[in-house]
């Protein structure tokens, strides 16, 4: 599994690089090995160290730490997602499995910047499903009725309410969820890094070729090197499918985002100097678009069928032209040169929106595929497979292993040819919303 990431993510660009960057150069024995630094294989990391201060545990990426899709979404913490279509009372239970994992993962995460005093712009504003169609009043209507059922505060905003929060008057209806977080998702997966504990020894820029089980040792082979270990947790998300983990249970999809320069304060003072915001779509294909609390704009109006391992600039550029005419849309007056990076990365999806944790075997374990709720939801299932793993038990885990379970796939080329068409399917419906 050989990654190539471009180097545009704004997240990542806006830290310092980080120095001490270790390579897998020998064949190494542990107790615990993690596939995958990200959201998961961190969090797994941090709780293993605290609960084996005295193993030996290896955490190794096939690139940078932390540089994968932990840092390359658009930073929602969510509590609520509109798009899995809720509406009868059995579905109305399921829906509140799932939100009551992305509070377990809201609180996860609150744990640990509170714990290890962590900066990453932490802003609890909220989030808005938005549309500029009248015509999707009613599917926020049904939506506002499932959240009132399940107690989530919330409300409706109009065209005029919205141009004085969001600074565009784009948008003709949105609903605002208060429970919902923004933050800078580089810098809260470098806090991760950072104060992993002494005994976890983390490897980067190197890739698991293949994996088999002999006897009760789980034997890993990266080029030329061999780590034999006794248990072993997959937490490579979106590539979970390439290391043959429930591959026809999960798919990558390949997204693509663009961020502009800060705005000046002219041009801030013109769309009326708006507080920072998020905007998710209420059409799946729609945009995702936010105001960071340093005045730049973010939006990302892509998804596809693609290559996860590796987008040229060429691809990229092309892309970032979808996402110029969103900006443009929302924010004619702006420059016409104002995006500043384009860049890409890899949602993890299941056919039914759930999520992977399971034990394999007796000393395989995987947790993934969190259908681009990955931030919460990545770090709390991080924490809890390590804990299982441990052979004990939470409530945590109850409340995790209650929610469906991810559905069967078809077989290639059929799901590629089956997802591709509801891409565009989607894209088609959500056209005036990109």
């Amino acid at each position: 599994m050989n990654v190539e990431n471009d180097k545009n993510c704004s997240w990542i660009n806006d830290l310092d690089p980080r120095s001490n960057i270790k390579t897998l150069k020998k064949n190494e024995d542990c107790e615990w090995l993690i596939i995958g630094a990200g959201y998961t294989g961190l969090s797994a990391a941090r709780k293993l160290g605290q609960l084996y201060p005295n193993q030996k545990i290896l955490l190794v990426d096939a690139q940078l730490a932390g540089e994968g899709a932990s840092s390359r979404n658009s930073g929602y913490l969510v509590d609520t997602t509109l798009n899995d279509g809720f509406t009868s009372n059995k579905e109305l239970d399921d829906y509140k499995k799932k939100a009551d994992i992305y509070k377990l993962g809201i609180e996860a995460i609150k744990k640990f910047i509170k714990e290890h005093q962590v900066d990453c712009d932490w802003n609890e504003c909220g989030k808005y499903f938005a549309s500029s169609r009248k015509e999707d009043k009613k599917i926020l209507e049904n939506f506002s009725d499932t959240l009132s059922k399940l107690g989530f505060e919330h409300n409706l905003l109009s065209n005029k309410d919205l141009e004085k929060r969001l600074g565009t008057n784009f948008y003709d209806i949105a609903l605002h969820t208060k429970g919902g977080i923004l933050l800078h998702p580089g810098k809260l997966v470098r806090a991760m890094i950072d104060t992993l504990s002494d005994n976890v020894n983390l490897y980067e820029n190197s890739s698991l070729l293949n994996w088999k089980k002999v006897n009760d040792i789980v034997v890993c082979n990266f080029n030329s090197v061999i780590i034999k270990t006794k248990k072993i947790i997959f937490a490579t998300n979106g590539f979970l499918k390439t290391l043959g983990i429930k591959s026809n249970y999960n798919f990558p999809i390949t997204l693509t985002a663009s961020m502009t320069r800060p705005l000046t304060d002219e041009e801030f003072d013109y769309i009326g100097k708006p507080r920072e915001w998020g905007v998710l779509p209420v059409r799946p294909m729609g945009a995702t678009i936010r105001m960071t609390k340093d005045r730049r704009i973010l939006i990302r109006n892509t998804a596809e069928v693609y290559n996860p391992f590796k987008m040229s600039q060429s691809e990229l550029n092309k892309r970032a032209l979808k996402q110029k005419i969103g900006i443009k849309k929302r924010f004619p007056q702006l420059p016409n040169d104002i995006i500043q990076s384009t860049w890409s990365g890899i949602v993890s999806r299941t056919r039914n929106s759930s999520q992977i944790f399971e034990k394999i075997d007796e000393n395989i374990f995987v947790a993934g595929c969190y259908n681009g709720s990955g931030i919460g939801v990545g770090t709390l299932f991080g924490e809890q497979i390590a804990i299982k793993a441990s052979n004990e038990h939470t409530e945590e885990i109850e409340t995790i292993e209650v929610r469906n379970k991810p559905t069967w796939l078809p077989p290639q080329p059929f799901l590629d040819l089956g997802v591709k068409a509801r891409l565009i399917y989607e894209r088609l419906r959500a056209r005036s919303e990109i």
